[in-house]
């Protein structure tokens, strides 16, 4: 088997449909290769026949029904166990793959081992760019990336170093993490160094791996040999050539107060992690305090917004009774 599609499912049967007939419409096949693909859908706790929906329509799709919401990176890894690619691509529900997307990806992962997780090109719903490969975030970016500092200050390079806006986007190269919305990963990489680290419930976890990919001391073994610890030397890498167009938000969007808490708590996470022990002592505890008024400031924001569209609401249907007279 040459790639195992791993999707983890909550609450949007209607994108997973579209999803999976992406998947399953076409053979994968692009420049005369084509693979064998394995696809597993694990369901977190779903309550909108999604379940029911891939067992009618899609029998030969593989389904995981996991009896709570156990976070995005516990969903995912839920489904190793089962897995029988070479490679492991975790795909968000909603997502639509173009034909040939998947054996790209294999082919050019197949074309150097020493690729550890390679991402595609994602595309909006109306065919603009994601940023979907970037830098690691640092300070700068925690101050000017959506704050109002970054608004009053938009070609900061704080966010542009971080978003990789001035590359291209059209030829292949190393980056630092790719987005986990479509994250391929080689399986003997995952035996060696684990998947997502279920700690964070939701974001970050993408960034999280990728860092412990590219920090990872394990020398690639070739046929027959085993691996050997080493200075780092597996790359996280971006291909462009291969698309898959990415409806960003659409299962968050269905509890944006608790995935802004979870956003927040997986930045100081990450800081934690990663950061802090070369952080100098002045600045640590400013970090968590920082990450808080973030989170604090966001959600205020969409309570506001939120009101503000009731109020609009009722506004409306005040106006549309007086017009009919009532």
């Amino acid at each position: 088997m040459d790639l195992t599609v791993i999707i983890l499912n909550w609450n949007t049967c209607d994108l997973l449909r579209a999803s999976l007939r992406s998947l399953t419409s076409e053979p994968h096949s692009a420049d005369g290769h084509t693979i064998a693909v394995q696809i597993i859908v694990v369901d977190n706790a779903s309550q909108d026949k999604s379940r029911e929906m891939v067992r009618n329509e899609f029998p030969d799709v593989e389904l995981v029904c996991l009896p709570a919401n156990t976070g995005f990176g516990a969903g995912n890894n839920s489904a190793l166990s089962g897995a029988h690619g070479r490679y492991v691509l975790f795909l968000n529900s909603d997502t639509v793959v173009i034909q040939g997307a998947l054996a790209r990806l294999v082919g050019y992962a197949d074309s150097a081992p020493d690729i550890g997780i390679v991402g595609p090109k994602l595309l909006n719903e109306d065919g603009s760019l994601q940023y979907s490969c970037r830098s690691y975030p640092n300070l700068g970016t925690g101050f000017f990336r959506n704050t109002p500092l970054g608004r009053l200050f938009p070609k900061n390079h704080f966010t542009s170093d971080y978003l990789l806006t001035d590359y291209d986007h059209a030829s292949p190269r190393d980056v630092d993490w790719v987005s986990g919305a479509a994250l391929m990963m080689r399986r003997s990489l995952i035996d060696k160094i684990g998947a997502f680290d279920e700690e964070y419930f939701m974001f970050c976890e993408d960034v999280d791996l990728c860092w412990r990919v590219n920090h990872a001391a394990f020398k690639p073994a070739g046929d027959g040999d085993q691996a050997v610890r080493s200075a780092p030397t597996w790359r996280v890498s971006y291909f462009p050539e291969a698309v898959i167009y990415h409806l960003i938000g659409k299962s968050t969007d269905l509890a944006p107060t608790r995935m802004t808490y979870e956003f927040h708590r997986s930045q100081y996470l990450f800081y934690r992690k990663h950061y802090a022990a070369e952080t100098p002592l002045l600045i640590r505890p400013i970090i968590p305090v920082g990450i808080a008024m973030r989170a604090v400031g966001k959600m205020a924001r969409y309570r506001l917004r939120r009101l503000q569209r009731i109020l609009n609401g009722q506004d409306r249907r005040k106006r549309s009774g007086r017009g009919d007279g009532k």
